[in-house]
């Protein structure tokens, strides 16, 4: 271990794998420690058993439930956009498999509706009412034909400096309709985009309708066969396959600074390693980071579907927040044995928010009753820690944790913002996305 390296990751989250597996890819040289046995972190899958000490402490589920090994129950989520970029950009792809995942939907006045993504789907829509469908059609087709690149497709608005409210209001759009295309399509996770500049806003869109034709699914997401859990494992292999280190099982990583303040490498069982830069998740810098925020969660495993979803075996339902009277969304996912993470005829929800009070069960309420009957329930709550130092006087990238969102991209957003201030270069992500094919069935 008395070696030097570029950069020591300590953590196996998929944050921390993502940055690993880019920085070998870039030619760093880089140390990978965690001090647990397995990867993952936070993001790791548990089979039945060790979902039922996790949250029970108690070693034996029902047998009813099937096989315990049949389940891999993910603490988090699934792949839209940018994820995909970097699954073809590392070319990680080679190391796993992907499902288009069957339905996206929204919670909008009570019920759960389709998500609606083009001009073709928002005319049969029952979402809206038949004028609403007509203005909605409108501003459909204006995104679907924008290019950044030619004027003409952009009706006389500059995009970078028309805010999103004004594009919006430009069609005349009701407040039910903004509310899940900002929410459910553009994947805002509050109502700020509408004072921000209307260019993201309307990448978001495009994205969103790109992905859902990319992957000839029912929705533009895709999640792995056998879960999430697969993910930071297939960085890791990529990392190593370019040079990198692994090392499990390392207690009490200190980081060791020299006169100067700065990182000079990391010490464990009495041996330290030499670093430049040291890039690890919030538990292994304490003094490094403040609490933002807190998200309660909820895991349900079912016998069928999410009501509603046309017997989707996998799906995403957004509440926006406004419809719930709260201050941030709620995220319901469900997948099953159609994606190798539960027994034959079983299904694993999660419900997840942002934690307004310190009652988790009162708060996810909304979400867990559009599930229906549920044959076991786990709930669970974490704090949300972001970094405070300042990384060009240290040399320490702390990534923030995790929030309750179910589609990564604010995941994916920390990995390529902490990616830059590590390397001082922008992340490329251009790259040829038919590359990104879902398994067929």
């Amino acid at each position: 271990m008395d070696e030097e390296y570029d950069v020591i990751v300590l953590g196996t989250g998929l944050k921390e794998c993502i940055l690993s597996g880019l920085l070998s890819v870039d030619g760093l040289k880089v140390l990978h420690m965690d001090r647990n046995g397995y990867y993952g972190g936070e993001s790791t899958s548990l089979n039945l058993t060790q979902l039922w000490k996790h949250f029970k402490g108690e070693d034996k589920p029902p047998e009813q439930l099937g096989a315990s090994r049949d389940y891999n129950v993910d603490m988090f989520m699934m792949a839209n956009g940018s994820l995909v970029r970097i699954l073809i950009h590392t070319d990680v792809t080679k190391y796993l498999n992907f499902k288009a995942v069957d339905g996206s939907f929204v919670y909008n006045k009570s019920k759960i509706y389709k998500v609606p993504a083009t001009d073709v789907e928002a005319l049969k829509s029952p979402l809206m009412g038949l004028f609403e469908k007509r203005r909605a059609r409108k501003f459909f087709i204006y995104v679907q034909d924008y290019d950044e690149n030619d004027p003409k497709s952009h009706e006389g608005l500059d995009l970078t400096k028309v805010t999103a409210k004004e594009l919006i209001s430009k069609y005349g759009l009701e407040d039910d309709t903004i509310d899940f295309i900002g929410h459910a399509l553009a994947l805002y996770s509050s109502d700020n985009y509408l004072d921000q500049p209307a260019l993201d806003f309307v990448k978001r869109m495009k994205l969103y309708a790109e992905s859902l034709a990319r992957f000839q699914g029912g929705s533009p997401y895709i999640y792995p066969l056998y879960g999430l859990g697969e993910l930071p494992q297939a960085f890791a292999r990529l990392s190593a396959v370019y040079g990198g280190t692994y090392m499990l099982n390392k207690p009490e990583c200190k980081i060791e600074y020299g006169d100067d303040g700065k990182v000079i490498g990391v010490t464990s069982e009495g041996e330290t390693a030499k670093c430049k830069k040291v890039v690890c998740d919030p538990s292994y810098l304490p003094d490094k980071v403040k609490k933002v925020g807190k998200v309660a969660r909820a895991v349900c495993i079912m016998s069928h579907p999410i009501p509603d979803t046309n017997d989707s075996h996998s799906a995403q339902v957004i509440l926006p927040q406004k419809q719930l009277g709260r201050k941030s969304d709620m995220y319901l996912f469900c997948c099953s044995y159609a994606h190798n993470v539960a027994p034959k005829g079983k299904f694993i929800a999660f419900v997840s928010t942002e934690a307004e009070t310190d009652d988790p069960k009162v708060e996810l309420e909304p979400g867990i009753k559009l599930l229906g009957p549920v044959d076991e329930i786990f709930y669970d709550n974490y704090d949300r820690y972001e970094p405070t130092n300042d990384h060009t006087g240290d040399n320490c990238f702390i990534s923030a944790s995790y929030d309750p969102t179910t589609h990564f991209e604010t995941t994916v957003n920390d990995v390529i913002q902490m990616y830059t201030k590590i390397t001082g270069k922008a992340l490329d992500l251009s790259v040829d996305l038919s590359a990104a094919s879902a398994t067929e069935e």
